[in-house]
């Protein structure tokens, strides 16, 4: 490890901005994959495939990024993120539309499961990254989490509305290789800016130390896993094709007309949601509060959360009248409930590790994350399938629940 001290802002700047990058191609690559597969004629079902490896990559990175990180350092990471991310969106731009139905899956499958490793090593990076740059006391570290959280949910809101103007102006190839362009030119700017200092890793980190024996990091990680289910099962497939059924009368204008009011629709969510991210350590006056008060408070918001979607099932299931007006409010409130959640457990998660064990703990907490993520993407599709929106919602409160049961034993 370099005993070169880093420029605190600076390294901060340098993370962060490469990190928006990354995210803004996500939430565009998300839409494009989602939105052009529906209208190719892809089932819920087939659709929640798409995204399948990508989640289930990301457990695996998680679990061996922050190892990988412990022992060749966190500017290695970051940088391999950025460049298997390029990878992807050359490797998409291949796809033949001659290809049957099932290779066009599982070569879509496969693309994503890279982009599922790029996402996670460059998170994995830029939140380890905050723990051993942020200032000390007065509650610094959670301030300095949320702003990068909330500003990264923020960019990635805008990468969705990105991604339907993209499909519905640019076209699906022109779109995936316009933002392979624009993230090599961030990567290499990346590498030429970044200060020194960062950790630079130890030969000697073991990969049996990924797993945790602190308690409060294993129930922190069980109820981000819930938590995040709890989103995805309503928010990977449910939502974008129950409001394009709505939206579109399957003519290439009701398409397009379609496209971007879902990306909007989805690009507003995110944004909100990254906005109220950033402003929860004033929301939950975090300054005047002990890390315990602050976990605490995490049993809290989640259990409210429960309610919510558990509610719109119900309005759904009845067919209440402005049924679609209701579920959009329904859901901004979900997003700003989830906020507070997401920044409390993202602040919690650096708060209980330790400098020398950051990216071990990080990694295995955002395993957890995209173990959650994973089993939301699959319950989406199935409950979509089976039940409809009602039953995606309903869902989603289930795991809301289980996610309060697991909060409810933190303690510091």
């Amino acid at each position: 490890m370099t005993d070169e001290k880093p420029n605190g802002l600076a390294a901060y700047i340098t993370v962060t901005a490469a990190y928006w990058a990354f995210m803004l191609t996500d939430g565009a690559l998300r839409m494009l994959v989602l939105l052009h597969f529906h209208t190719l004629g892809f089932s819920a079902v087939q659709l929640a495939y798409l995204f399948l490896l990508y989640e289930l990559m990301g457990v695996v990175t998680n679990l061996s990024a922050g190892w990988i990180a412990a022992r060749f350092g966190l500017t290695t990471t970051l940088y391999a993120g950025l460049a298997i991310q390029i990878a992807a969106l050359v490797a998409l731009a291949q796809l033949n539309p001659e290809w049957s139905l099932t290779a066009s899956v599982i070569f879509v499958m496969c693309v994503q499961g890279l982009s599922g490793i790029a996402k996670d090593l460059s998170k994995m990076s830029a939140k380890s990254a905050v723990k051993l740059l942020a200032p000390k006391g007065q509650g610094g570290l959670f301030r300095w989490v949320a702003i990068l959280t909330g500003s990264k949910n923020a960019v990635k809101g805008f990468g969705f509305l990105l991604g339907a103007a993209l499909l519905a102006t640019a076209g699906f190839l022109t779109a995936i290789w316009a933002m392979a362009a624009v993230l090599t030119v961030i990567l290499i700017g990346t590498m030429i800016f970044m200060p020194a200092g960062l950790p630079q890793g130890k030969k000697s980190a073991k990969f049996s130390q990924v797993w945790s024996k602190d308690r409060n990091i294993n129930r922190l990680s069980l109820a981000r896993m819930f938590l995040f289910g709890a989103r995805d099962v309503w928010f990977v497939v449910g939502i974008p094709i129950y409001f394009y059924a709505v939206l579109s009368d399957g003519s290439h204008e009701g398409n397009r007309a379609a496209f971007f009011t879902i990306g909007t629709f989805m690009a507003v969510w995110i944004i909100l949601y990254g906005f109220v991210q950033g402003l929860a350590p004033k929301i939950l006056k975090a300054a005047d509060k002990s890390t315990t008060e602050i976990a605490q408070s995490a049993t809290l918001w989640v259990a409210i959360l429960t309610l919510i979607p558990a509610t719109l099932a119900a309005a759904v299931a009845l067919n209440l009248p402005q049924l679609t007006p209701i579920l959009i409010a329904g859901l901004l409130i979900f997003g700003f409930v989830f906020a507070i959640n997401s920044s409390v457990h993202s602040y919690l998660i650096l708060a209980f590790t330790s400098d020398e064990r950051v990216t071990m703990d990080v990694g295995f907490y955002y395993m957890s994350n995209a173990a959650g993520r994973l089993i939301g993407t699959l319950l989406s599709g199935l409950s979509y399938q089976i039940g409809g929106l009602p039953l995606c919602l309903a869902t989603a409160a289930l795991m809301a629940g289980a996610s309060t049961l697991a909060a409810r034993e933190l303690t510091r």
